[in-house]
């Protein structure tokens, strides 16, 4: 059997300490990190993200370990940079007009091309890439994908806020996300062939001068031999992310052998499944998605049981039960975007939510302290200013 590797890419908010606003200090923190995280960090399009990325890891359980050792040196790199770091798909009430945007050619473009459109992309995102037998593969189990994407975004919502304003969405990233071209559900594309001619199009008429410049919430990736998931908004623990991570391996592994099976998973329209993601973004888990089965509107929760149980026959030849299921976790104590939102209904603080996502970031990192100078951040606590 092929082996479904993965490879994770998280983008992180970097938060000065005392205003708790977002700071463009990414080269700071990447300078700090030469040492112990090599060449896991990454820049982006502003200066207040710094991505950091696994390597490709055979199990989950390898990534989850990769993930808790550099998460720690991450937090431990800021803070001897006398900075925080923290997850969230938005920062509560930074203006992306104070953020400064990073210095490259590629990012050049981007803002020439798109002007505020690109300065105003201050968001940050969970990207999880698995690992495929081929690209005319990729593409199969990409269309038959699409459908479970609002399930996995649901559980990843961490964005109900935007520039000082509470914004009825449980993940805003993606309403903010969506102003840029060739972006959210990908099309279905009948073979490899039909999306290279797609691609060379674009290429062709100068509406993009890579592929890369296709941002869509899932796509075969132009480069690795993956098929990357792009729709997530960054959570705050580690669990999460592994949780999400879990969930979609399972799916390609198990998208994968139906095929091998010459079984054919049912391929809804982009329209439909758009539906289904608005309802996501609004309210999470808490929504009710279209069964189109069915042709009726149900519980978030029965379509998250029927998910799990799709791939149950896959996750222990995964070794992944357990990453699994822990979106009942999530289902019990809700996602980010539930977490903070009570958070800021209990202070009306932003500032004591932007704590909180400081403190959840580092919740369960072992952090060697001792070796500097540093408060341990789940000292934090959550009170009335």
């Amino acid at each position: 059997m092929h082996n479904f590797t993965i490879g994770i890419e998280e983008e992180y908010q970097i938060i000065d300490k005392d205003s708790r606003d977002l700071v463009s200090h990414v080269s700071k923190i990447i300078e700090g990190g030469k040492a112990t995280l090599e060449k896991r960090l990454k820049h982006e399009m502003h200066e207040s993200v710094v991505e950091m990325e696994t390597g490709i890891c055979n199990t989950i359980q390898e990534a989850k370990a990769e993930l808790y050792d550099l998460r720690a040196k991450l937090i431990k790199t800021a803070y001897e940079q006398d900075l925080r770091v923290c997850g969230g798909g938005t920062h509560p009430f930074s203006q992306w007009r104070s953020s400064t945007i990073t210095s490259q050619d590629r990012y050049d473009k981007i803002v020439e091309d798109m002007g505020d459109v690109a300065r105003g992309n201050l968001i940050f995102g969970l990207h999880v890439h698995i690992g495929i037998p081929s690209r005319s593969e990729g593409l199969k189990i990409q269309n038959a994908m699409r459908y479970f994407l609002p399930h996995i975004y649901a559980l990843s919502t961490c964005s109900p806020f935007w520039i000082g304003r509470e914004t009825g969405f449980k993940s805003y990233r993606q309403e903010v996300f969506a102003k840029f071209p060739r972006t959210g559900i990908p099309s279905y594309f009948a073979s490899i062939a039909e999306l290279d001619e797609y691609i060379a199009l674009l290429i062709k008429t100068g509406a993009i001068d890579d592929a890369k410049k296709i941002w869509w919430d899932l796509r075969v990736h132009p480069t690795y031999p993956t098929l990357e998931f792009r729709i997530c908004d960054m959570p705050l623990r580690v669990e999460e992310t592994v949780c999400l991570a879990a969930i979609m391996q399972a799916l390609t592994l198990k998208l994968y052998k139906l095929h091998q099976q010459n079984i054919t998973f049912r391929s809804y329209r982009r329209l439909m499944i758009n539906e289904n993601k608005w309802r996501a973004s609004k309210k999470g888990i808490h929504s009710e998605l279209i069964d189109f089965g069915k042709e009726a509107s149900v519980p978030y929760e029965t379509l998250l049981v029927e998910l799990l149980e799709f791939i149950d026959d896959v996750v222990d030849e995964l070794g992944s039960r357990d990453e699994v299921q822990y979106a009942w976790e999530i289902m019990r104590h809700g996602t980010g975007a539930d977490r903070l939102l009570k958070v800021y209904h209990d202070t009306k603080d932003l500032k004591q939510v932007v704590d909180y996502m400081i403190a959840e970031t580092q919740s369960g990192i072992p952090m060697p302290f001792d070796s500097c100078a540093c408060t341990p951040i789940n000292d934090v606590q959550i009170k009335d200013s």
